[in-house]
């Protein structure tokens, strides 16, 4: 079975930093893009950053200079480095992985549980 455990979310203050981690469980042997999207109450889910297998990022205007995604293909890994964070910020974030090659199968659009990131003023 595949599947992405997101995992550091919690509370902090304004201006405060937290690192997210999302692991690709399985016997994987290649993963797509990956990327961190986030869900604030009343709002649609909407894309934070994405980091393809070659390190190629894209980030959402609202968090460029801010947020800092990477990964680790060797731990089936990303990351989300979140600092000088607003309460704007305060959402579910949710890890994505766009395909994941395993020993059987191809799967296709893997989502985690999420995690709460909130944001104190």
């Amino acid at each position: 079975q595949v599947q992405v455990v997101e995992s550091g979310g919690g509370l902090v203050q304004a201006g405060g930093s937290l690192r997210l981690s999302c692991k690709a469980s399985g016997i994987i042997f290649a993963i797509g893009v990956m990327g961190w999207y986030r869900q604030a109450p009343g709002k649609q889910r909407e894309l934070v950053a994405d980091i393809s297998r070659s390190d190629s990022t894209n980030y959402a205007d609202s968090v460029k200079g801010r947020f800092t995604i990477s990964r680790d293909n060797d731990k089936n890994t990303i990351y989300l480095q979140m600092n000088s964070l607003k309460p704007e910020d305060t959402a579910v974030y949710y890890c994505n992985a766009e395909s994941i090659v395993t020993h059987r199968s191809h799967h296709h659009d893997i989502w985690g549980q999420g995690t709460q990131v909130t944001v104190s003023s």
